[in-house]
């Protein structure tokens, strides 16, 4: 039997020892590394869990933040024009409108012109037939003759008498009263020939002329008609209109808010329907520089001249009257107007970041659109149908417009 020594006993014992010692149970360090690759892993997988819900619970709050900011479209205002055109209705007289009548009664024996019928200043439109006013002349003509020759048999008694009063054949009484009826003969004598001279005229009128050049624009009489002057107390008999159709007089009433602007000089077109597509040109002459209490308007006259006829007296006509600005206007659409308590506000946006409200002062209003004479200087964006809960100072953003946003897409 074999017996084995000590020494040999004892090498598989540290040979086994050795191998314990190299397993990784064994090791501490590797444990703290396993321990620690492990813990990463974890919280690695903890944060790619949770780091996504950040992120998006930060974009949902971006992207909220950047809805709650309302977006708006703007527009500039248009400056207005230096002179406002204003549209009146008027009424086109001829320059020189007037009646004719007769002076004398009678009956017409004779009309010379009839309506349409272009006259010359003096022409002959008319006779008339005045028989009491011819017998009459011919009574004061005999009148006449008799107070001279009255007056011939006094002058010759008043000489007489003077040279008889030299001798003192007649009293001086008898010689001044015969100066006396002298001088009384003398007045009678050029009362008579005041009395022809009347009837002459008179007689003058039997024949009516055309005062001035123009057309007649209406016959009221006819040849046996009864011409009466109206001298005795009836109604005068009007024979002929005549009109002269040159010059043009057009009476417009401008209302009160532009009587200011309304000044002599200005041009004014005239429209009238039956020429479509057409304007002529006319000049205001004259103001009455006097509003009308009864309708709160100012009487202006425009003068346009018509050497071809064309357009009638007493027409219908819609006067363009050009007014200058006193002031700079802007224009805006009705839709960016707000209605505050504490007045008429538009929201401009200042560097396209915020809303600021601003107070005008409106001029006139052309239905779709305003005119805004103070409050803005012309360089504002101004936002088109502002909420009503805009308030200055808050925060908005500018809608690009239609066509940008197609290129930007594109």
């Amino acid at each position: 039997m074999k017996v084995e020594s000590q020494n040999e006993v004892e090498k598989p014992v540290m040979v086994e020892e050795r191998k314990l010692a190299n397993h990784p149970q064994g090791n501490p360090a590797r444990r703290w590394w396993i321990a620690v690759l492990a813990l990463v892993i974890v919280a690695a997988i903890v944060v790619s869990g949770i780091l996504p819900r950040i992120h998006a619970r930060a974009d949902l709050d971006k992207e909220t933040a950047e809805m709650a900011i309302p977006t708006v479209s703007v527009v500039h205002p248009k400056r207005g024009a230096p002179a406002q055109e204003v549209v009146l209705p008027a009424n086109v007289q001829a320059y020189i409108d007037a009646p004719i009548y007769a002076r004398t009664n009678g009956y017409l024996k004779h009309w010379y012109a009839d309506i349409g019928a272009h006259v010359k200043a003096g022409q002959l439109l008319a006779d008339i037939e005045t028989p009491e006013v011819d017998q009459q002349l011919r009574q004061s003509r005999a009148d006449l003759a008799t107070a001279e020759a009255n007056l011939n048999l006094s002058r010759i008694t008043a000489v007489r008498y003077a040279d008889l009063l030299k001798t003192d054949s007649v009293s001086k009484q008898d010689a001044d009263n015969a100066a006396g009826d002298y001088a009384a003969k003398q007045a009678t004598v050029q009362s008579a020939q005041a009395n022809v001279k009347r009837l002459e005229e008179l007689q003058a009128f039997e024949k009516i002329y055309a005062p001035f050049e123009g057309v007649i624009t209406a016959r009221n009489t006819d040849i046996g008609a009864l011409i009466d002057s109206g001298s005795s107390g009836g109604a005068r008999t009007e024979l002929f209109h005549i009109a002269q159709p040159d010059k043009l007089r057009v009476y417009v009433n401008v209302p009160e808010a532009y009587s200011q602007a309304a000044k002599p000089g200005l041009t004014a077109d005239l429209v009238l329907s039956e020429f479509p597509g057409r304007r002529f040109e006319g000049t205001l002459v004259r103001t009455a520089d006097a509003i009308d209490q009864s309708t709160r308007t100012l009487l202006v006259e425009i003068r346009v001249n018509n050497p071809t006829g064309t357009l009638l007296s007493g027409a219908y006509a819609e006067v363009h009257l050009k007014l200058p600005t006193a002031t700079t206007a802007f224009i805006l659409p009705v839709n960016t107007l707000l209605f505050r308590s504490e007045g008429l506000r538009v929201a401009a946006v200042t560097d396209d970041r915020h809303a600021e409200l601003r107070p005008v002062t409106l001029g006139h209003d052309f239905g779709s659109e305003v005119e805004v004479v103070a409050g803005l200087t012309g360089n504002e964006s101004i936002v088109v149908n502002p909420p009503d809960s805009i308030v200055a100072g808050e925060e908005v953003r500018i809608a690009q417009p239609a066509a940008a946003s197609g290129e930007a897409q594109q």
